[in-house]
């Protein structure tokens, strides 16, 4: 059975992460994406590091379910077949910094020319204005300027941190595609393509503000310096390894107090209620540190568990892959790829009970699927043979 998006036709000029990551999604999805590469080597991940049989495991992970089109968009040849490629498209993706789409003969107007409902999406690092619109971004990058680097610090005074996975290029990816799919549910309903724009920037600081800005949110009231917070994180060592627990309501408090024996916390002043827990946070996971050193992971696990204490174990990465939780769930999939062999990968996230999302083919080779794509347009096989002798292939 299809994905909900299937009969969608999405043109992907995206490159890393960002942008591949979120037409894969909407690929998983059931969309058809195919994916326009210039003739020098293709999409940057490409190069990556893990690799083989010629495939890096950022390219196989953020490009499954899409073909590969080499069109070299500095010919008047490639730009003409791209617009041939987009005029039976519905969405149309690009990531290059702002103004280079329109310098290229691939804007907004070049493509509503020949796709009138197209929806139109540009993704870039900072945005189309301001003064850093033309500076380069990558996720280290946007984590510094947007203040993500200065909340996993911890106050302001502390070093700042990166978070060592990149957010913001995976979140951008995640909005981009949510974002997409209502823009199309705005076009089945009012029959009108438009443009989506979004940066890095504003992904993040949307993000941000969920959780981490409430100091930021009453105009006029915004703190000299960020409250520090915690020395401690929410996890503990155990007698022979790493757990996490969060008692964060007055009956998981009670809880985690009977389950460790410690009922004086129960009394204990600094503790009694929420707020009061919150104020006194070092003095809170002080204590519980101290406590949960004193007996193994799986012990205090069960004895969480039945009192009711929201409790995990912290995993490595070759841990989690093989966790019950995860086999049970079957987050994650072994497929065959034709040229780099078996791979292990997670399986698109959100179930859908009528239209599964799903695995249909690997990552493509560069330029796989240029004559098979072409040959759909109604290109002539000379006009395929010219366009391959002005990329030189």
């Amino acid at each position: 059975m299809p994905g909900p998006l299937h009969g969608y036709r999405i043109v992907d000029l995206t490159s890393n992460v960002a942008g591949p990551l979120a037409t894969m999604i909407l690929a998983d999805q059931g969309a058809e994406v195919v994916k326009v590469e210039a003739p020098d080597g293709g999409d940057h991940t490409r190069a990556g590091g893990h690799q083989r049989g010629g495939f890096s495991a950022s390219f196989l992970n953020n490009n499954r379910n899409k073909r590969s089109v080499v069109l070299d968009l500095k010919t008047g040849a490639g730009r003409e077949a791209l617009l041939r490629l987009a005029a039976g498209a519905d969405v149309f993706v690009q990531n290059f910094r702002p103004g280079v789409a329109d310098r290229l003969g691939v804007g907004e107007e070049a493509l509503r020319a020949v796709s009138p409902r197209i929806v139109y999406v540009s993704i870039s690092g900072f945005g189309e204005k301001g003064p850093y619109a033309a500076k380069p971004a990558y996720d280290p990058v946007i984590q510094g300027f947007s203040g993500l680097a200065s909340v996993q610090a911890g106050s302001d005074e502390a070093r700042p941190k990166l978070l060592r996975t990149i957010l913001p290029d995976k979140l951008t990816a995640i909005t981009a595609s949510q974002a997409i799919t209502a823009a199309l549910l705005a076009r089945e309903r009012t029959g009108e393509g438009q443009h989506v724009r979004l940066s890095m920037l504003e992904a993040v600081l949307a993000f941000l503000w969920a959780s981490d800005m409430s100091g930021q949110t009453f105009v006029g009231d915004e703190p000299a310096r960020q409250e520090p917070a915690s020395a401690h994180d929410l996890i503990y060592e155990t007698a022979d390894g790493y757990m996490t627990a969060a008692a964060l309501t007055d009956r998981q408090w009670a809880g985690l107090a009977r389950a460790v024996e410690r009922p004086e916390w129960l009394e204990d002043e600094r503790f009694r209620t929420s707020a009061l827990r919150q104020k006194n946070i070092d003095a809170r996971l002080d204590v519980t540190q101290q406590v949960l050193l004193t007996r193994t992971t799986m012990e205090w696990l069960e004895r969480l568990t039945a009192a009711g204490v929201p409790c995990a174990p912290v995993l490595t990465r070759n841990e989690v892959i093989r966790h019950p939780q995860v086999r049970e769930m079957q987050v994650l999939v072994e497929t065959e790829h034709p040229t780099a062999g078996r791979l292990r990968q997670a399986r698109p996230a959100a179930r859908f009970s009528r239209t599964p999302a799903g695995i249909r083919r690997g990552a493509p080779a560069l330029g796989e699927h240029t004559r098979e794509v072409l040959g759909e347009l109604g290109c002539s096989v000379a006009e395929i043979a010219e366009l391959a002798s002005e990329r030189g292939s």
